[in-house]
């Protein structure tokens, strides 16, 4: 595949495998909380591109003339045509097998939460219980007027027009925008999970966005292992273990292999 995907059937490098192993083991009896920390990677198989990949939004659009709070005041019409077609993207994505299988590995008690860089709320919809959305989420939109906030089904407008508040005030998804930072109380609870784990999995993301990019320090320097499952292994980061296959393909596997070890053990 031209991404770097593989096959999910094609077996994995030997090196990855190995890994793939020991992570099943450690979630198998996790010592301590265990903490993914999920990015677009976890998304493509969905359907939602990578925005910074040679498909993405980011290719066709100025991040800063269509993507910020300014621009959004300054000229919404112009910010809400890549937000439509954001919306379209996830308006018709489903859960992938990298989703579901964090989902039943929380059930299971194998994965204590997730914090996702993803606003898509496919985490929520696969079944996974406590996630924390660090960008947040394009499931409701807020007025830059008065600040109410409505549900995206409760707006009736479609492109091109721009979503207005009854009030007469522009909507806005509540996503982090360029140039803001996360939600303080998301990046609170991520904080505090990351410096408690004894795990931590990093699934599908580059780390390029600060301060998302200082939680695999802030656990290692807390005691935990980090675990990076990427396609192509992030610049800068240097993990406990790697597994260099997507999300859809690893996630799946180890969570067959915890399921199992504990079916057999008990």
């Amino acid at each position: 595949m031209t991404d770097g995907r593989q096959d999910p059937a094609a077996a994995l490098p030997a090196a990855s495998e190995a890994a793939l192993a020991r992570l099943a083991t450690a979630l198998a009896e996790p010592a301590g909380p265990v903490v993914a920390v999920t990015g677009a990677g976890a998304s493509v198989a969905s359907g939602v591109p990578d925005f910074r990949s040679d498909a993405g939004l980011w290719q066709r659009y100025d991040p800063v003339a269509s993507a910020s709070v300014e621009a959004l005041r300054a000229d919404p019409a112009r910010v809400w045509e890549l937000l439509w077609e954001l919306d379209e993207l996830l308006r018709h994505a489903e859960p992938n097998p990298a989703h579901h299988a964090l989902a039943a590995l929380e059930e299971a008690g194998a994965v204590s939460a997730v914090l996702t860089q993803n606003p898509d709320g496919l985490h929520h919809r696969a079944g996974s219980q406590r996630v924390v959305e660090l960008h947040g989420t394009a499931t409701t939109l807020s007025c830059l007027a008065c600040g109410a906030e409505l549900a995206r089904g409760e707006v009736a407008a479609a492109p091109p027009s721009v979503p207005r508040c009854t009030c007469g005030g522009v909507l806005r998804p509540d996503v982090t925008l360029f140039g803001e930072p996360p939600p303080e109380e998301a990046l609170a609870a991520a904080t505090d999970w990351c410096s408690r784990a004894s795990e931590l999995l990093v699934i599908g993301t580059a780390l390029e966005v600060l301060p998302v990019a200082q939680l695999p320090d802030l656990a290692q320097d807390a005691g935990a292992r980090v675990w990076e499952i990427n396609v192509r292994p992030v610049h800068g980061l240097d993990p406990d273990e790697r597994i260099t296959a997507p999300a859809e393909v690893v996630l799946p596997r180890v969570a067959e292999h915890v399921l199992g070890q504990r079916a057999r053990s008990g």
